[in-house]
């Protein structure tokens, strides 16, 4: 029955080098465009941020009652932190999986 050769191929260690820094560069590059695609997409939730707000206090201010100062700040935060908490985690997801560090999580690396 066949055995499992437990050693890889051998490559000369100059070959070695040059393949670990082009893929050093790749994952550099991907690394930097998922952080720019990141920002972005947190800019644009920044503003569907405040369109929440803005829509939870005209809400509000359509009851017909008035409306306390301390129940506008609660709206504020409330509102305001729930829409970029939630973006921000799906966002952080994406980037994970954009910027290739799931790919490493799967392949077993960085495992001490």
């Amino acid at each position: 029955m066949p055995r499992h050769d437990p050693t890889p191929g051998h490559r000369p260690q100059a070959e070695q080098d040059a393949a670990a820094e082009l893929r050093r560069a790749d994952e550099l590059e991907r690394t930097a465009a998922a952080w720019a695609r990141y920002k972005r997409l947190m800019s644009w939730m920044a503003i569907a941020a405040v369109v929440a707000v803005l829509l939870a206090l005209i809400y509000l201010k359509s009851s017909g009652r008035p409306v306390p100062i301390h129940m506008m700040i609660a709206t504020i935060a409330g509102v305001g932190f729930t829409v970029l908490l939630g973006t921000g985690l799906m966002g952080l997801a994406y980037f994970s999986s954009h910027s290739g560090h799931d790919d490493a999580a799967h392949r077993g690396e960085n495992d001490q």
